[in-house]
């Protein structure tokens, strides 16, 4: 089979190429290295049937012929972080918005078997019926948020007016290793690395915000799951725990963890403009259709990574030219 990976050299994309590089499959991996890390990836470089471009998927000629001969598409390309979409919410909607529809239709246009696209529980905003099932109302409250609502939307109209098979998954707060902090990060990562280097976590608000965290691992196999269903998803699909952090807590057990209890301690700041206060995955439809189930606690998910950032975590980010 081969495969382009959209994102591949980033956290949950180069897992993903790890994976069918290994098992045999020839697999693209195309990346701007926006927030990709060489690093995910050079051990890939070996293979045969691994190929690295650098590229943008903002570029529909290149995506054009990448496309040929693809059998599947994972489409994680994307402005991954809410901050930076404060900051730069123009770029967030034309690589989040524009680069999936070049994705769409370059896949139309070879007539791709299969597309699984990434998108993210942020589109539902706070909740407001817990657990969060697929058909919560989209109330992002961030750039970020609404570029990956219009992206759904976007493929959803591809499945309806062309026939495609494209699987919309919405994963709820992956984390593992590879994920780095360096720019913007995940939460995990960012108090990782302060408490790591005898620096407090700082808490935005109150902390009693919550979040559902999945391990990378956990979320790998969910989609080799799909990619392996005999017959089209049409609807959105939820990966989560079930279970809910809070931002307070999750702190605690990092310094806990990094054995920096009594020695550190979380400092509060004033709450950040439209920050999901509660996010918690119904993941009912993706156990019923395709038998999937977290085999990760969080704890045990958490002191993985934990042990992975004190090996790796610190290395820079390597560049390509």
């Amino acid at each position: 089979m081969k495969l382009l990976i959209t994102g591949g050299a980033g956290f949950i994309g180069s897992h993903l190429c790890d994976k069918y590089t290994k098992a045999g499959h020839t697999v693209v991996c195309l990346d701007n290295f926006l927030s990709g890390n060489l690093m995910n990836v050079r051990h890939l470089l070996d293979y045969r049937n691994f190929k690295l471009v650098k590229g943008d998927i903002r570029d529909f000629d290149l995506l054009e012929k990448l496309m040929r001969d693809v059998e599947v598409v994972l489409h994680l390309a994307a402005q991954v972080h809410v901050d930076r979409s404060y900051i730069e919410p123009r770029l967030t909607y034309d690589i989040n918005v524009l680069g999936t529809q070049n994705v769409l239709e370059a896949a139309r246009l070879y007539d791709t078997r299969k597309v699984i696209y990434a998108s993210s529980s942020e589109v539902y905003g706070s909740a407001l019926q817990v657990p969060i099932n697929e058909s919560h109302p989209l109330n992002a409250p961030h750039p970020y948020g609404a570029s990956k609502i219009a992206a759904d939307r976007m493929c959803h109209a591809y499945i309806q007016t062309y026939g495609m098979d494209i699987t919309i998954v919405r994963p709820f707060n992956v984390f593992g290793p590879r994920q780095r902090d360096l720019g913007y990060g995940g939460v995990i990562s960012i108090f990782t690395r302060r408490v790591l280097s005898n620096v407090p976590p700082m808490i935005f608000g109150d902390g009693r915000q919550t979040r559902d965290y999945t391990y990378i691992e956990d979320t790998v196999n969910a989609y080799d799951l799909i990619l392996h269903h005999p017959d089209p998803i049409p609807e959105p699909i939820n990966f989560g725990t079930g279970s809910e952090i809070s931002i307070v807590d999750l702190a605690n057990m990092i310094i806990e963890f990094c054995g920096k209890k009594g020695q550190i301690e979380p400092v509060y700041v004033g709450a950040r403009i439209g920050e999901v206060n509660r996010l918690i995955a119904d993941a009912t439809k993706a156990q019923q259709l395709l038998g999937w189930t977290p085999t990760y606690t969080f704890e045990a998910g958490l002191r993985a990574y934990i042990e992975w950032y004190k090996k790796y975590g610190f290395d820079e980010k390597l560049k390509i030219d």
